[in-house]
């Protein structure tokens, strides 16, 4: 299983532009809204026509503007769940998931084998009004499983269901793809979505694709300052190259050391909330004396925004604390210094 995707399309103060690969595997699209995200998506699926390019799903031309080819969406044996999941609103659950099934005998089979896989054989009978959202996702997603595309997209699956039922059918969602072997692509501006579902992670800015690759190794290593963003980089913040391994922070007026060799093209470096630690003093590299500007609390958490105590007026540092280490490690007190571990530190342009 494979699709291929290399196109262009204009639109009055907007240029879509993406090109990538995948093969049998699940792939995320991270981005804000308006980037291109759902827009390459119905261009795959037919429903939009590129301006220029060609798109191929498991060496079957869907769309070459060369060739003046362009299979309309009935015949491309797509499956796109929008974000309203698209439900037929005067059939039932059982009706809702046959609708696509082409194989006429195996028509029933198909449709129960659904409903079991799902847990929808309770509710069959019933229509999308008396369904919750989740239970709307989930005929959603059966419906098109049950048509069995050749590639499966997912438009904003979770947008519209609310936090705790959205872990749930994130992971519900999980099982079912890890039993459906071939493409999927899954679009989203929520990063933690996609940590959690996509094998890999492509993330797209203004209708270009700006960091590609395995999922885990993007958000190590996002590469760009608008990618860091996207993947939940709380600190960016302009550099100077004073060597190979080392980068002085104007902002926070401290010298940094790095794990990695710095590229002339670097401009910014990164650091994630999460991975700043307690200090030792400031005999020791990557160690910044602090002063605390802010602080907000959530369940698990404490949210501490501190600021260089030798820095510009305006510099702000985020650091993420679990309430278990704010007890347990700092004593219910802000260190006088903070440690920046140099594995931490991305490297950005």
């Amino acid at each position: 299983m494979s699709l291929y995707v290399d196109i262009r399309k204009n639109f009055k103060d907007f240029h879509l532009d993406v090109k990538f690969h995948i093969n049998g595997q699940r792939l995320g699209v991270l981005g804000p809204s308006g980037c291109g995200k759902s827009m390459t998506l119905k261009c795959i699926a037919g429903i939009e026509k590129p301006d220029q390019g060609i798109i191929i799903l498991n060496d079957r031309v869907l769309f070459d503007s060369k060739k003046g080819i362009h299979i309309p969406p009935q015949k491309r044996n797509v499956g796109l769940l929008f974000q309203n999941y698209a439900l037929f609103p005067n059939m039932s659950v059982r009706e809702n998931i046959g609708i696509g099934i082409r194989n006429k005998s195996e028509k029933s089979k198909i449709i129960n084998k659904m409903l079991i896989l799902f847990r929808l054989q309770e509710i069959q009978n019933l229509y999308p009004s008396q369904l919750s959202g989740g239970q709307q996702q989930r005929v959603g997603i059966a419906r098109i499983l049950a048509y069995q595309p050749e590639i499966l997209m997912l438009d904003e699956p979770f947008s519209a269901l609310d936090s705790f039922l959205k872990e749930q059918l994130q992971q519900e969602l999980f099982d079912v793809l890890n039993e459906y072997i071939k493409d999927v692509i899954l679009v989203s501006h929520n990063r933690d979505e996609l940590y959690h579902l996509s094998e890999s992670l492509m993330v797209m800015e203004k209708g270009h694709i700006i960091a590609v690759g395995p999922t885990i190794d993007v958000f190590k290593n996002p590469g760009y300052v608008a990618a860091a963003r996207l993947t939940g980089c709380k600190n960016i913040v302009r550099v100077k190259k004073v060597d190979d391994r080392t980068v002085f922070v104007m902002d926070w007026n401290v010298t940094l050391n790095t794990n990695t060799v710095i590229e002339n093209t670097i401009q910014f470096i990164g650091i994630r909330a999460h991975d700043i630690n307690i200090g030792f003093g400031p005999k020791q590299d990557n160690n910044m004396k602090v002063k605390l500007k802010g602080m907000t609390d959530k369940p698990f958490e404490k949210n501490i925004i501190l600021s260089s105590s030798n820095g510009t007026d305006n510099n702000t540092i985020w650091w993420k604390v679990s309430i278990k280490d704010w007890e347990e490690r700092l004593f219910r007190q802000i260190p006088d210094y903070i440690f920046i571990p140099k594995e931490s530190i991305l490297l950005l342009k």
